[in-house]
């Protein structure tokens, strides 16, 4: 302390005495011309060009290059241009020399220069040192100190992996001794206000070492973290790590699955597989064993919206609907938003799906493989340039014919199932400030079920993501996507005169700007714009086998563009209570060529009513629709352990996928909307209480929800869908609601893990009209076929030691709504049924049990790979769970009740994984 004083002093009495001779500012100017020069070449060629004499440290310079022309310019504007974007100050002795610092301020006031000290070195160059560091070398200084002091400042910066340079999400970043904090968002990029002076910043996140730096912040500026993953461990069953994320998080609604924490769960046939863990989740309800796609808080399986890496996935399964599409190995996480849906994602109803694939390692070539009963996986992460650019590639196919010998029916003994696909995500990062994420996607199913019908279907994806940061405060992503899906059916036999071959394509190519401004503490906006261009071939037929005589047909084309301009702002009126509320104005436009029909007003849309078909040229616009999307979400935090969450939304969707069964299968189509069909609409309000107990070792959510719906699309009696260009006489558009309440209990922590979930919704659809054809149920509300109000998931995961571990997994749903005939009655010798009303009553209960037990390979860390085997029983009750529910008229004339199923014994299975 005494030493500190006395420097004090000696730098007042220089000062002193220097203060008279100091210069004020020179009235002479320079002209220079700078070319690709970094600022200590900037400084030597001004000294070599006047007479001008810099003292300064060389490491407070980087090696950035600049390139600018002075002419006739002082050399404090000089100085200040090229020392813009940096933590140097500068003042001006006399005699030409002038005094450069890393931050602090010189100023002409004895009286204020009490930060410096100055040393006479034997070259007599004067060097100035900070007293406020002393000995500790590792202080960073942030900013250039002005005149203009504020009491706080603020800080930003990006945090990422060390071993493979990735952003990381949700680390948490603590002012040690000021009670201050913030998390890194999705991008890795982090704002904290700090007041002014020296700060201590350390980092937390699960699986990361923690990180401390020390700092002296004198203006704005940024600072970066590189941390390092922990040793490998045993991965628990968590939905969500980031701690009290649930309960700070303004948005309702949502949900985020880590690809590497669902390992551990028993799935069918030891298949990895993350949207069967999102089927465990309150909101979210599988359409059964056998089917392709899933129903949210009551919404139809064309109202969620899959995508991977910003492209859509219109089937995201494999098998009937049996496994996922996307690949476990190459998938980062799973964002489901089923409340309030953010006003940058359009043109669905009830969710949207967010798959984000992982970036691969640029630093060291890695790869995860497994060997299953049904599967062979694959990945491959594979530096392409050191430290900027890297490719992850995944291989999924299957070897599956012998698991259809399972199903309990002799006729599909004799059937064939495979599947492939492939991922391809490659990675590069041009600098600081702009990065490129390209991912192509291609899958592809075959199968042939007890007959002589071959059909096929798949999707191919393509994305381009261009991040760029213009500053501290805005970035931005430009996206570009296109998408296909398309299904074969091939029908070739020379013992009939009906063979065929089908086939059926959407495509859709997209094109997205979303910005994202931080304007400050209180407002940061998500705004920007987006189009999308449909395209359907709606179906083709041809004649298929020498004997055939089926008559070619071809349905006309459809088109349409999709436009949306949208806004949003993350409100943060307090630190207890915050809002994000958004808009978005979307416009669908029908194109030609197309032929639409006229129908008679006031009169049932069918073959005696058409009046007129009107004929559009290509491109021609022939129908218009748009409207106004509310996103509102609000959370008002009553302590850190509990806070209320509410939202509304409205929403628009202009394609309908078309299915009169009672579960979605590969071969159903998508339509557009037109002059006849008209657009979904739907909008949902929430009420959600979410509590987090013993140190966020447990937590608690329950929220309710009500939704309404307008112009949904359900099938009149003997409805034909496929190959129809006259959709519209075939369909009825009616209202729609659901509603229900969702409880979650997750634990997060400890030997034992895992979660429990129950819901009680309903789903009602009314279809009135003032036609009998076009009225269901004399126009009240009735239940959907995918309304099953009990639904209730246990999903639980016990570590014995760091290498075994117990899972098991219980589901129970209400059996879905089924159509019965409740008699007969014969008409001019012909036999005829009567039904019940529709969807008057349901199918069995269907609840099941799995369990599975998990071994991992020892944690030795200089070993070329580390293994984990899951030996599991899926149907470990043997439950006879229907799929489908038929009705037959046997040989005495009675009609009798049967049932399929997918599996009804256990299934067990072995799978081996190892990473490298």
């Amino acid at each position: 302390m005494i030493i500190s004083k006395i420097k004090q002093v000696i730098t007042i009495i220089i000062l002193f005495i220097a203060l008279p001779a100091i210069s004020q500012e020179k009235s002479s100017t320079i002209s220079i011309e700078i070319n690709n020069l970094n600022k200590k070449q900037i400084i030597e060629l001004i000294e070599t060009k006047t007479d001008y004499t810099f003292y300064f440290l060389d490491k407070w310079f980087d090696d950035r290059k600049t390139s600018i022309s002075f002419k006739e310019t002082s050399i404090e504007n000089i100085l200040k241009t090229i020392f813009k974007e940096s933590n140097i100050n500068y003042f001006v002795l006399q005699e030409n020399k002038i005094v450069l610092t890393n931050g602090n301020l010189i100023k002409k006031s004895i009286y204020e220069t009490t930060t410096i000290n100055e040393k006479n070195l034997n070259d007599g160059a004067p060097v100035l040192v900070d007293s406020e560091i002393g000995t500790n070398t590792s202080l960073i200084k942030i900013g250039r100190e002005d005149n203009q002091k504020k009491s706080t400042y603020k800080l930003s910066g990006y945090i990422k992996n060390d071993k493979n340079g990735e952003p990381i999400e949700g680390v948490t970043i603590v002012e040690k001794n000021k009670n201050l904090y913030t998390t890194s968002n999705k991008n890795g990029f982090f704002n904290l206000e700090l007041p002014f002076g020296k700060n201590t910043l350390s980092t937390s996140f699960v699986g990361f070492e923690s990180q401390e730096k020390d700092l002296i912040l004198y203006n704005d500026g940024k600072l970066n973290f590189s941390i390092n993953p922990q040793s490998e461990k045993l991965d628990e069953v968590v939905i969500n790590a980031n701690k009290s994320r649930n309960i700070r998080q303004t948005i309702a609604g949502i949900s985020q699955i880590k690809a590497k924490e669902i390992k551990n769960i028993p799935l069918v046939l030891g298949e990895r597989d993350i949207l069967k863990v999102a089927a465990t989740l309150p909101s979210i309800k599988s359409a059964g064993e056998g089917s392709e796609g899933v129903n949210v808080r009551g919404g139809k399986v064309d109202q969620n919206l899959f995508l991977l890496d910003d492209g859509v996935i219109y089937n995201p399964t494999h098998f009937l609907g049996l496994f996922s599409a996307i690949n476990p190995f190459t998938t980062n996480d799973l964002k489901i938003y089923t409340g309030n849906i953010p006003a940058q994602y359009g043109g669905r109803l009830s969710s949207v799906f967010d798959i984000r694939t992982k970036d691969a390692s640029t630093d060291k070539f890695k790869g995860e493989a497994s060997i299953g009963p049904v599967t062979g996986n694959i990945n491959l992460e594979i530096p392409i340039v050191k430290d900027k650019a890297g490719l992850n590639l995944g291989v999924r196919s299957t070897y599956s014919d012998w698991i259809l010998g399972l199903i309990d029916n002799k006729d599909f003994e004799k059937s064939s199932v495979s599947f492939h696909d492939v991922i391809g995500k490659y990675t590069h990062k041009i600098n600081e400030n702009n990065s490129i994420h390209l991912t192509g996607y291609y899958s592809k199913d075959n199968y042939q079920i007890a007959s002589d019908t071959i059909n096929s279907y798949g999707n191919t994806m393509f994305s381009l993501n261009w991040k760029h940061r213009f500053n501290e405060k805005n970035r931005g992503n430009l996206i570009v996507s296109n998408s296909s899906y398309g299904f074969d059916i091939d029908y070739k036999t020379d013992k009939t005169t009906n063979g065929f071959s089908l086939n059926y394509n959407i495509n859709e190519t997209n094109l997205k700007l979303q910005m994202r401004y931080d304007h400050s503490k209180t407002h940061k906006f998500d705004y920007g714009l987006e189009s999308k261009l449909y395209t359907i071939n709606p179906g083709a037929i041809a004649p298929n086998g020498n004997n055939s005589n089926v008559t070619p047909l071809t349905i006309n084309r459809e088109r349409a563009l999709e436009s949306a301009l949208f806004i949003s702002d993350e409100i943060n009126i307090s630190p207890k209570l915050n809002f994000n509320v958004g808009l978005r104005y979307n416009q669908y436009l029908a194109l030609g060529a197309s032929s639409q029909r006229v129908y008679e007003n006031n009169a049932p849309k069918n073959e005696s009513t058409l009046v007129n078909t009107v004929d559009y040229e290509n491109n021609e616009v022939f129908k218009t629709y748009q409207g106004l999307s509310y996103r509102l979400s609000g959370r008002y935090e009553f302590n850190n352990t509990l806070s209320l969450k509410a939202s509304f939304n409205k929403s628009f969707q202009y394609i309908h996928r078309l299915n009169n069964n009672t579960t979605a299968t590969p071969v159903d189509t998508w339509r557009l909307s037109d002059s006849n069909i008209k657009p979904q609409e739907g909008s949902q309000l929430s009420l959600g209480l979410f509590k987090n107990f013993n140190d966020n070792e447990y937590e608690m959510s329950l929220e309710g929800y009500y939704k309404e719906y307008n112009n949904l699309i359900d099938y009149k009696i003997g409805a034909t869908l496929l190959l129809n260009d006259r959709i519209e006489t075939q369909t009825i558009q009616g209202k729609g609601k659901s509603y229900g309440i969702e409880f979650l209990l997750k634990k997060t922590k400890g030997r034992l893990n895992g979660w429990v979930g129950y819901s009680y919704s309903r789903s009602l659809i009314q279809l009135n009209s003032m036609f009998d054809e076009e009225r269901v149920n004399n126009g009240n509300f009735f239940p959907t076929n995918y309304d099953k109000p009990h639904d209730a998931n246990l999903v639980l995961n016990y570590k014995f030691t760091e290498r075994y571990s117990f899972s098991t997994n219980f589901t129970y749903q209400t059996g879905r709504p089924i159509t019965y005939p409740t008699g007969k009655f014969i008409y001019s010798g012909v036999e005829y049924l009567t039904y019940s009303n529709r969807n008057q009553f349901r199918i069995p209960d269907y609840y099941r049990l799995d369990i599975g037990i998990n071994i991992e390979g020892n944690h030795k860390i200089k070993k070329f790979a580390h293994s984990f085997w899951n030996i599991s029983i899926y149907n470990v009750l043997g439950r006879n769970n229907p799929y489908s529910v038929f009705f037959q008229t046997n040989d005495n004339g009675n009609v009798e009740a049967y049932q399929s199923s997918i599996f009804s014994r256990p299934i067990p299975t072995i799978t081996y994984n190892f990473k490298f």
